[in-house]
């Protein structure tokens, strides 16, 4: 089930199962393939927690409603028939993606339109997309012409049903992940499971403790390539984590790295010296959409602008054959007790 860009998965879960000999709460998990890439859940089970195989169906119908709803990758899904449809068209939307387009909208509106959901032709062209024919820097031509078809301005709401009016295509890479995060945390709550780690193609959100008493802790994977080393550890009480980064899917040509974040403003990868930025946040749809927001803003833009909303961010700049970090005060507060 494909449908987002591979993300980089920065934030991974360190939480092992334990023995519960001392309890007879345990942890208990289960995963799968999931949009293109994998998600895993681990949670407390006690003597009355709901059986195993019926929160794995549950988690599942969630991955595969999403899937029918928004894969860009299957010429069935409804965001594939609307892309596909004219301009000028409408087509009636469950709520689900309704909710996501007017969380895209926010997110472009907070932003200046450092987030767009209407990409899609851009990324094809750059070789980042479900169409994409292979990574190259496009001709100006081209260029121009996939930019004059995509802009949030295009795309409107009309009751329960979604309206183009221009040739646009939607992407929801930016916020699909986290919003299913979200759903399977929601669901997880109503069946009585209030101690959890849910991850979902590197989006997560945690809460409750462990059967020893502990937090669930996560590390922040350092932006270095051809290995992987936590470079912090979070301990995360009900909120949600997403890293965004230029590490792991990009491609160089005459000596120049070329992202897959695309500055809407510029339709073409950015270029500043970013390299990973994460957000933490009681949604894990909005962590990770502000994710892709700071990435495209970069460490100055993007440091001004979440202060300034208070947002929990932790930038990871290069200088030189390193990097440099900084954070917001808002994740200094959330996680002043954690190691550095």
């Amino acid at each position: 089930m494909n449908y987002l860009l591979f993300q980089p998965v920065i934030a991974g879960a360190l939480a092992v199962a334990l023995s519960g000999c001392w309890s007879s709460e345990r942890i208990e998990a289960f995963g799968g393939p999931t949009m293109g890439s994998s998600y895993s859940i681990q949670y407390v089970r006690g003597k009355d927690s709901p059986d195993r195989e019926l929160l794995k169906g549950e988690t599942g119908a969630i991955l595969a409603e999403l899937d029918r709803q928004l894969s860009t990758y299957r010429a069935d899904s409804l965001v594939e028939q609307f892309n596909q449809a004219p301009a000028g068209s409408c087509q009636a939307m469950p709520g689900a993606v309704l909710q996501l387009v007017e969380a895209g909208r926010l997110l472009n509106q907070q932003s200046q339109g450092a987030f767009d959901l209407t990409l899609e032709p851009l990324l094809d062209l750059w070789g980042f997309g479900p169409k994409a024919r292979g990574e190259q820097v496009p001709a100006p031509e081209l260029l121009a012409a996939a930019r004059q078809r995509s802009g949030m301005q295009y795309l409107r709401v009309d009751g329960e049903q979604l309206c183009k009016d221009a040739d646009i295509q939607l992407d929801f890479n930016g916020i699909a992940a986290g919003y299913a995060v979200d759903r399977i945390v929601q669901r997880l709550n109503e069946l009585g499971v209030d101690s959890y780690l849910v991850e979902v193609t590197g989006e997560l959100k945690a809460a409750g403790r462990k059967p020893d008493g502990q937090l669930w802790r996560i590390g922040l994977e350092a932006p270095q390539e051809g290995q992987r080393v936590a470079q912090r550890i979070l301990a995360l009480d009900g909120y949600g984590i997403s890293t965004s980064g230029d590490y792991r899917n990009y491609f160089e040509e005459n000596g120049r790295r070329y992202s897959h974040t695309l500055d809407p403003a510029a339709g073409a990868p950015v270029m500043h010296k970013l390299a990973a930025v994460t957000v933490a946040d009681r949604s894990a749809l909005r962590a990770d959409g502000l994710s892709t927001v700071l990435m495209v803003l970069g460490p100055e833009r993007g440091l001004a602008f979440a202060e300034r909303q208070g947002i929990a961010a932790f930038f990871v700049t290069r200088a030189g054959e390193g990097f440099v970090t900084q954070s917001t005060r808002a994740f200094q507060q959330l996680f002043a007790a954690e190691e550095q």
